[in-house]
């Protein structure tokens, strides 16, 4: 595991040597849904030996419509976040939209997620650099993986190395997406971990009713293919009851269904090691 990574899961009873999870429902939507996904994450990930980081955003800025949930607002949001550090003793992992916004989400989250369609913005991963978190950077569906080499040269310049780059599939034609697993050893080479994003991997975007699609029953074949390929973390949305997710529902995993996942995923982990 990158050393920058292992102060994450300190005092938890983690692999170091596995894969590590990034995971939770897209969005906060209440206390009680963000305490049952984390808990119930935490309870898998400890069984199985799988570091773990509770990922939940305070608020979703991009939206296919104006009319879609985007958070309970940004402090309310937060303060949850918290308690998730605070009494479960978890990382969390959360995304920003603006520079300004680098320093509030600091305050509660340990790991600062830039948007894929965002990984360009030079002023917004300048200011998250400069909070000294962890970094993870999304690859935009419109770049190839060699091509994020510069997103991570630009955090790297505020005189922060805890950077991660994370595969989300890559645009084809106007509403799907389609994932080129030779980005993660492509990106590897960057020199820093790299993640795969298996349920915005499998969006079907800019659908005309507004919402956007999704391929759930392909989330265990690319988590697993991710795997073999050496990926080092996974990244993974999951929800209660996805039908009723008030983000991204159409490409989440039932929470119910994580556990064998990443079993699975533990065993292919294992198998590819020397």
């Amino acid at each position: 595991m990158n050393p920058f990574l292992k102060p994450l899961f300190t005092g938890n009873t983690y692999d170091p040597s596995s894969f590590f999870l990034l995971a939770g429902p897209c969005v906060v939507e209440s206390r009680e849904c963000v305490h049952e996904v984390a808990q119930t994450l935490k309870s898998s990930c400890e069984a199985l030996g799988i570091p773990l980081v509770f990922k939940s955003s305070y608020r979703k800025a991009n939206r296919s419509s104006s009319r879609s949930f985007t958070g309970l607002g940004d402090m309310a949001a937060g303060e949850i976040l918290q308690s998730v550090r605070t009494e479960l003793n978890l990382s969390v992992v959360t995304d920003i939209h603006t520079p300004e916004e680098a320093s509030m989400a600091a305050e509660f989250a340990d790991i600062l997620q830039i948007p894929a369609f965002l990984c360009r913005q030079t002023d917004l991963l300048v200011a998250a650099g400069q909070t000294g978190k962890i970094i993870n950077i999304k690859k935009g569906q419109f770049l190839s993986g060699p091509a994020m080499e510069f997103a991570v040269q630009k955090v790297k310049e505020t005189g922060n190395e805890k950077v991660m780059l994370t595969e989300r599939g890559t645009t084809f034609g106007y509403q799907d997406l389609v994932v080129d697993i030779r980005n993660i050893p492509w990106m590897k080479k960057i020199g820093v971990p790299v993640i795969m994003d298996v349920t915005h991997a499998l969006q079907q975007p800019n659908q005309s009713s507004g919402v956007t699609g999704g391929q759930p029953e392909m989330i265990e074949t690319i988590a697993l293919a991710a795997i073999a390929a050496g990926a080092d973390g996974l990244f993974i949305e999951t929800h209660p009851d996805p039908a009723k997710a008030k983000s991204d529902g159409a490409n989440m995993l039932p929470l119910v269904k994580m556990h064998d996942l990443l079993k699975k995923a533990v065993a292919v982990r294992r198998a590819i090691q020397p």
